[in-house]
């Protein structure tokens, strides 16, 4: 008789530790996330200043479709931070009149807007379009996507990182490249070119570059087509500091290349 009370808590033990294993995969990374609420000013300027690209819902009615649809983007754009408010000040405050979804980013402090109409016509496809084209970070890899973003920034002056993602240097030099990145905060975009790609030869070929002069930097105006090259660049977060500074002084290493940029800005 005595056994009992001692197998019956055995028995609770394992079924604790079970239930305890299912919370913790339910907690994990596979579990499913949702938009941060922000209930105030405050907070809203706070999420927004904490991550280098976040998509906020200003709602008024939470019962429109494009509720559901902006919670489903959280888990396929995992390095952006999303949020809803529904607060009149918050609204207010980013001078929101109706439903809209907004994304800010902070390496050139843009706040952009989906309007009204297309926010209550939006679906799953034209959010995350809207989303992929235009999510610039401290260090942005090229694609087909966000060039438009790039070229639609305030920003004008686009520093490329030309490389090997498979190069057995390539964490190294990106950990020194996004370094440098928060140096040139709103002046500079960053960018990284994969040239392990096929299709990014196009890049190489505008800089009259060569694969056997890569890593290579380039640095690009997108007023005038201005741009200069340092091939087999050491990725120090000096090396690109100088290059950066060199160019926005107006000192450039090579002449003017007027004649050899005739590619249309959205070839890059």
């Amino acid at each position: 008789m005595e056994a009992a009370p001692s197998r019956f808590m055995f028995l609770l033990f394992l079924l604790i530790c079970e239930l305890a294993a299912e919370v913790a995969a339910e907690d994990g990374p596979g579990a499913a996330q949702e938009p941060a609420w922000l209930a105030d000013v405050s907070a809203a300027m706070e999420f927004i200043a904490a991550t280098e690209v976040a998509v906020i819902g200003f709602f008024q009615d939470l019962e429109i479709p494009a509720v559901p649809i902006l919670r489903s983007m959280v888990q396929k754009f995992p390095g952006v931070s999303f949020g809803i408010s529904t607060d009149s000040d918050v609204l207010t405050h980013y001078n929101i009149t109706g439903n809209t979804i907004c994304l800010f980013r902070l390496v050139d402090n843009e706040q952009l807007n989906l309007e009204d109409e297309d926010t209550e016509s939006i679906d799953a496809t034209k959010l995350s379009r809207f989303i992929e084209i235009n999510s610039l970070h401290m260090v942005t890899e090229y694609n087909p996507a966000t060039v438009i973003g790039l070229f639609n920034s305030v920003i004008q002056i686009h520093l490329l990182l030309i490389m090997n993602k498979a190069s057995p240097e390539y964490e190294e030099n990106m950990h020194r490249y996004q370094k440098a990145a928060k140096l040139f905060q709103g002046k500079i975009l960053f960018i990284l070119v994969d040239s392990g790609m096929k299709e990014n030869g196009k890049v190489i070929s505008f800089f009259k570059l060569k694969e056997s002069q890569l890593p290579a930097l380039a640095i690009y105006r997108t007023l005038d087509d201005e741009w200069d090259t340092l091939p087999k660049a050491e990725v120090s977060v000096e090396h690109v500091q100088n290059f950066c500074d060199g160019f926005l002084s107006g000192k450039l290493l090579k002449e003017n290349r007027e004649s050899e940029r005739k590619t249309p800005k959205v070839e890059l």
